[in-house]
């Protein structure tokens, strides 16, 4: 188990999608958090099937042993305003806070195409030049400040496949014209799939990374989303994600990182999959030794427990 430097955590999406309903759809929250606990991780985020006060949710945390890590917001500061955008975010907030945890993973869905818009082809991914980047940027920001003057969450930024910050130029681009009250969750899969240099990012913004998001790409499948241009979903149902480890991403500028920085925060396992063909806690399991025999090699031994 990993010192209180860096804690090692997992996201509930290998056992119930968030976005997908019939994937995990008959899996339990106990089934979740006992395989979790199980399989060695100190942390969880949260999911769709989590409860949302705090008074349910401490208990079943507590009984399983696990601390929130964090949790996902959906966020439209693209389209609407800073003041309606915290009174969105207002319960979310105060949940995670309550729950003790120190960081909240935001997504920008503002600009999505379509109705579904994870079920539209990758293509029509919105650019971050769609829109006014300075404006945004100073929203984006002043949102962060609120959000840890309030609740004392910093703001984790979720770059991500079909959404405002994807590509590498446009994560650049966003870091560079945001404030520093601004963090971001860096997420080697979404990197990996959108050209994002880990290397290149973790040297200029690494002081910006407050939250890790740990998953692999099955390159064969990448190259059949990229050339049938399939969905975000669709590439998910195909498998393009699989847990750290065990596809084609080079985790050595994400080891190197955390060797020679002064990062404080959580290794999160995520990998969307189905969990009729990966079976959650044997994938989990695989992945957390997998995560400990890497990044102990970039950590001093009094930063791993043994």
């Amino acid at each position: 188990m990993m010192s209180s430097r860096i804690r090692l955590g997992v996201s509930p999406l290998s056992w119930t999608n968030d976005v997908l309903p019939d994937l995990g759809d008959a899996i339990s929250l106990e089934t979740c958090l006992t395989q979790a606990a199980s399989a060695g991780y100190q942390g969880i985020e949260l999911g769709r099937k989590f409860p949302r006060t705090h008074t349910e949710l401490a208990p079943l945390l507590h009984e399983a042993g696990l601390e929130l890590a964090s949790g996902w917001h959906s966020g439209f500061l693209a389209e609407r305003s800073v003041a309606d955008e915290i009174a969105a975010v207002e319960s979310h907030a105060g949940l995670l806070k309550a729950s003790g945890a120190d960081v909240m993973v935001y997504g920008e869905c503002g600009c999505m195409p379509g109705s579904y818009p994870l079920d539209e082809p990758l293509s029509l991914s919105p650019a971050l030049c769609c829109l006014d980047t300075d404006e945004y940027a100073r929203k984006v920001s002043e949102f962060a400040n609120v959000l840890m003057d309030r609740f004392g969450l910093k703001l984790a930024y979720h770059h991500h496949l079909m959404m405002l910050v994807e590509q590498h130029h446009e994560l650049d681009e966003f870091l560079t014209k945001t404030t520093d009250s601004v963090g971001l969750v860096l997420d080697s899969g979404h990197a990996f799939a959108a050209g994002v240099d880990l290397a290149q990012i973790t040297e200029r913004f690494g002081h910006r990374i407050v939250h890790i998001h740990l998953k692999d790409v099955r390159a064969e499948v990448l190259h059949r989303v990229r050339k049938n241009d399939l969905s975000f979903n669709d590439a998910v149902r195909a498998g393009l994600f699989t847990v750290p480890g065990e596809g084609c991403i080079d985790y050595s500028p994400l080891t190197d990182f955390i060797a020679r920085s002064d990062y404080q925060g959580w290794l999160i396992v995520e990998a969307e999959q189905d969990p009729q063909k990966e079976e959650p806690f044997a994938a989990v399991s695989r992945a957390f030794h997998w995560v400990k025999s890497t990044f102990s090699q970039s950590l001093s031994t009094e930063e791993i427990a043994q």
